[in-house]
């Protein structure tokens, strides 16, 4: 019970990012903990001697489970407290949450490793109970002590925090492995899916979770960070099949139609999607987060779509009620606005941006403010606007789900744009629709404008990285180019720092990478 209102706790604190939750999360979950404390006793060697001293394991193996089961919610209330140790974005923060997770990972790891283990000597007691007659009453009671029920229900609980660790330190960029590899982490992906879907089909509390990861999963992170290169569908077909099975256990849910919205969008069918996010958003009348989660979808949507000013009436919405960030928020509202011709109240929310930034250590909040800046004191041109319009989209991985008709649209108005000093970013994203319209050789002339324009290193300093990895991959694509695209994208890795959203293109070039490996081994 305890587990379960800290987890709730937990939740509501990671929707609302208001100051008092989070602290009364954190206070929650240390409670949950010290409830749960227990010796980490060996819990496989404890058993095995029980069971070769041929004792009546009734007594204890209850405890063994019960055991186990406390160690697995110390796990996870560590994790938990580390995530909202890093959503503070302090140093000693991050340093905390390291050693936590660390703490977590050697819980999780153990609990697994004995899991596995119990399990394997169920089913060989098991083996010899058909084979040896004589020894059907003992084996009756290790059965009987240990089910096989109470074992799968543990592996699900140890599933979804040992997933998700394999998972997230999967993706971690080269220049923090030291880091994790210090602290002992692994990164084995398949490890990490194949240990959710376990933790999804089990009866543990945490089922359904582990699902709506997965989900996230392959409908959010692997297409942001490019994890199957160029390849912007890759995961949706596992997308389709979970909701599919899911699909009558939550027939109303707002979330799994949150997600079925997010799988039509990376297809390319935009009127669909709108009309699940619009659903979605009327099933969770009763839940704010969920609805902002569901507007911001709606805001980008339309953005794609070029439907600015339905776009703007989802972001100031979100400017006006969301506590998540709203500094990101209003300079989406502002562009938008700008966008639709109202250059002038566009100006007004763009003075607003710097007022609203709070999140000082926040990559999107400082992108946020430094575009904004521009137009504090010169109002902002409708084609400007557009630009920075494109520029999300570009940033954020949305191209890819733009219609032929909306991308030549968007290279025509970046063609209008004669501004000088955003002559790098025009050709970065004149580059990124021409890849999406499958104009190849275009798409590397404008790459390579983007990679010589000096000025951007003033203006749009990330101009020059991102068209680096966007060129490398390009030629990554024919045999004859392989070792000049692999050039460049150790080129963007090792030979630019400092610039928004680094992190971010790590993640991608890694990725990149780590996909060539497996072609071409090294």
């Amino acid at each position: 019970m305890s587990f379960g209102a800290s987890f709730v706790s937990f939740l509501n604190a990671m929707m609302t990012f208001e100051e008092e939750k989070m602290q009364l999360a954190c206070d929650d979950l240390k409670t949950t903990e010290k409830l749960c404390e227990s010796e980490e006793a060996g819990v496989i060697e404890t058993i095995k001697n029980k069971i070769k001293k041929n004792v009546d394991v009734r007594k204890s193996a209850p405890s063994m489970v019960d055991r186990l089961q406390r160690q697995i919610i110390i796990a996870d209330c560590q994790v938990y407290l580390a995530v909202l140790s890093f959503v503070k974005q302090e140093l000693s923060a991050y340093i905390k949450g390291g050693w936590i997770l660390r703490k977590a990972w050697k819980i999780y790891n153990k609990c697994y490793l004995d899991i596995n283990a119990l399990q394997e000597l169920y089913q060989k007691k098991l083996t010899e109970e058909s084979l040896t007659s004589d020894a059907a009453n003992d084996n009756h009671i290790v059965a009987e002590g240990v089910s096989e029920e109470s074992l799968n229900r543990l592996k699900g609980a140890v599933s979804f925090g040992y997933g998700l660790f394999h998972l997230c330190i999967s993706m971690v960029p080269p220049n923090l492995l030291k880091i994790i590899n210090l602290l002992g982490f692994p990164g084995d992906r398949l490890q990490g899916l194949s240990s959710l879907m376990y933790a999804s089909e089990s009866k543990d509390m945490k089922a359904p979770l582990a699902t709506l990861a997965l989900l996230w999963y392959h409908t959010v992170v692997r297409p942001f960070f490019a994890l199957d290169g160029s390849d912007n569908k890759a995961g949706l077909d596992e997308a389709k099949e979970i909701l599919l099975k899911k699909e009558a256990a939550y027939p109303n849910s707002s979330l799994f139609m949150f997600f079925k919205g997010r799988i039509q969008r990376l297809e390319c069918q935009i009127n669909s999607a709108l009309t699940s996010f619009h659903t979605a958003l009327e099933l969770a009348i009763d839940q704010r987060e969920i609805q902002h989660v569901c507007l911001y979808e709606i805001g980008w949507c339309s953005m794609i779509e070029l439907n600015f000013k339905d776009a703007f009436d989802s972001f100031e919405r979100l400017k006006n009620e969301s506590r998540w960030s709203q500094c990101y928020y209003a300079y989406l509202t502002a562009v938008c606005q700008g966008a639709t011709g109202d250059v002038d109240g566009a100006q007004i929310v763009f003075k607003e941006v710097q007022k609203l930034f709070k999140r000082k250590n926040n990559q999107i909040e400082q992108f946020s403010v430094k575009k904004a800046e521009r137009f504090r004191k010169v109002a902002p041109t409708r084609a400007l606007c557009v630009l920075a319009s494109i520029e999300v989209l570009y940033l954020w991985k949305a191209l890819p789900n733009c219609s032929f008709p909306n991308l030549q649209r968007m290279s025509q108005a970046c063609h209008q744009v004669d501004d000088p000093s955003v002559v790098g970013l025009k050709y970065l994203l004149l580059g990124a629709i021409h890849k999406c319209l499958g104009n190849s050789e275009d798409a590397v002339q404008f790459f390579q404008r983007a990679v010589k324009d000096e000025l951007c290193r003033q203006n749009n300093f990330y101009v020059q990285p991102y068209a680096c990895y966007e060129l490398g991959c390009l030629l990554l694509d024919k045999p004859e180019t392989v070792a000049r695209g692999r050039a460049l994208l150790l080129q963007a890795k090792e030979d630019f720092s400092g610039y928004d959203f680094e992190n971010r293109l790590h993640v991608r070039i890694h990725a990149a990478l780590a996909s060539l490996r497996e072609l071409v081994p090294q």
